[in-house]
This record gives structure tokens, sequence and C-alpha cells, in this order.
């Protein structure tokens, strides 16, 4: 669960970054979706969502990303809060803290953030996890924003132990939108065999991105922030999601910290955010 603090008559949540420490693509489905296994894990930072009861619902952005959102009530956060109970209303403020089409479900977080949210004033409906994967792929297992297996599109949730909870991460993105469709399209087809068995360490570590090859092909400056970690010694360096965000894990918070000082040097203008694995 996320941890919602209650303020006056209303409610703010963070809605956790994504990564996919693995995405495995196994197949092309009928249905136009793709079969997929993939290892979510979330950072203990993201966007922020907050609410207080209003006569209908209301939705403002603020934030250095909520230019990017043109129409924001028809978003996804708008279509949580119509497919949830919650009163006559909320007035919600959504602060845009994590870049847009990057990899992080940031959409799919910050539509979690509202059901955490309904959750704590009213309760779930009984049917809440299809109602969150109506939303999108990511949301039910953003709603929890905790380790685990994702199967089918995404949805199909497993539980596994949370080894590599506090793990210091940085996250870099080169300031590049790139929308998930294309990226899917490009995938070059090829089962490349299903995600490792093992602790979530050696998932991690033995694990791929798939669309990594795709990604980098429509948006090149994925590989140079690639490089840019790989240089930094990381634990692990990956793309996330569909991109174009990468992730570099480290051993400490110092070499996490000295990583972002050298990234940000070489780098000025790319998007970065440093926390920890939740």
């Amino acid at each position: 669960m996320g941890r919602i603090i209650r303020i006056c008559d209303g409610v703010i949540e963070t809605a956790y970054a994504k990564i996919n420490l693995a995405l495995h693509v196994r197949r092309r489905r009928d249905d136009g979706y793709h079969e997929l296994e993939t290892l979510f894990a979330f950072v203990d930072a993201g966007d922020v969502v907050s609410a207080k009861p209003a006569a209908q619902d209301e939705l403002r952005t603020v934030g250095e990303f909520a230019g990017q959102l043109t129409d924001p009530f028809s978003n996804i956060v708008g279509s949580a809060l119509k497919a949830l109970p919650h009163g006559p209303g909320w007035a919600v403020t959504l602060e845009k803290n994590l870049p847009v089409a990057a990899g992080l479900g940031g959409g799919s977080a910050d539509a979690a953030a509202v059901f955490r949210m309904v959750e704590a004033q009213f309760g779930l409906p009984d049917d809440w996890q299809a109602r969150a994967a109506k939303l999108g792929a990511d949301v039910p297992a953003c709603v929890r924003s905790l380790t685990c297996i994702g199967r089918g599109t995404g949805t199909e949730l497993t539980e596994v132990e949370r080894e590599l909870t506090g793990t210091p991460v940085l996250l870099v993105n080169p300031r590049v939108p790139l929308s998930t469709g294309p990226v899917f399209a490009g995938w070059d087809g090829m089962d490349r065999g299903a995600l490792p068995r093992g602790a979530v360490s050696e998932i991690a570590r033995d694990g791929r991105n798939d669309l990594e090859a795709s990604a980098i092909a429509l948006c090149p400056p994925i590989a140079d922030v690639l490089v840019a970690l790989g240089q930094t010694k990381p634990v692990l360096a990956r793309m996330s999601g569909s991109g174009a965000t990468c992730f570099a894990l480290y051993e400490n918070t110092s070499e996490r910290d000295t990583a972002a000082a050298a990234v940000k040097s070489a780098h000025p203008r790319w998007w970065q955010l440093s926390g920890a694995l939740r």
C-alpha cells in the first residue's frame, strides 16, 4: 500500500514511479496486445495526488510536466475517478513530477493513487482489480506499488519476496517522450525466453528488456543514457518499460549520489530522479 496522509478534510498520496527490472515479450496476441512477463518494482518517489471533497469531480494539474497533459480530466486520473465510488465528488490536484510517455507508468501510478485514496476513505469494491485493469495494464500492479511479477498483459500478478527494498536507484530520461505503441510495434517478434527463476535480484540481473532495441531505434538518446549510467559502475542499468527512461541500481546511496552528480554534470539537460526501491 502507499502511504496516505490525511490533511484537514482531504488526502494526499504519492504516485510511485514504476520501473521494469526485467521485461520479456513472448508473443503478439490476436487481440493486438502482447503476452509478456515482467518484474515490476517501484521507487519511493513520483507524482503527488491530493484530493478534497467537492460538489463534483474537478481536476487540475501542476508541476514540471503538467503542460504535457493537454486535457487533464480526460486522462487516466479522470477515468479512475469515474470508475470508483467516492462520494459526490473530489477536487483533485495532480502534481506531475514524472515525465510523460517515459516508461515509468506515470499515468497508471496516478490512477493507482486514486484507488488507494478511495480505499482509505470508502474501501474498494470487490472487483477493483478488474476495474483497474480496464484503465491500463500497469494499473493493478501500481495500486499496491510493491515488487511483483506480472504476466499476460501485465495484469496477472504474483507476489515475490522484496529483497531489493531500500536499494538506491537513479532514474534518467533524455527528455524525449516515447509512446508505447510504436515501441511494441517495432519489437522483432522473437521470443527469447521466460523470466529467469530465483530471487528478485537474480531475475533482475539475468533478465532483459526485449523492447530496448525497438525503443533505441525510435529514440537514439536512450543508448546515450545507458552508456552514461554504465560508466557509473552500477549493480544494474537497464531501460524501463518501453522507454525512454533508464534506471541504475547501486550498492549504497553514496554511490548513487556520486553517479547522479556525474550524469548531471555531463548531461545537464537530462531529467533525473534519485530514490530507493520500495
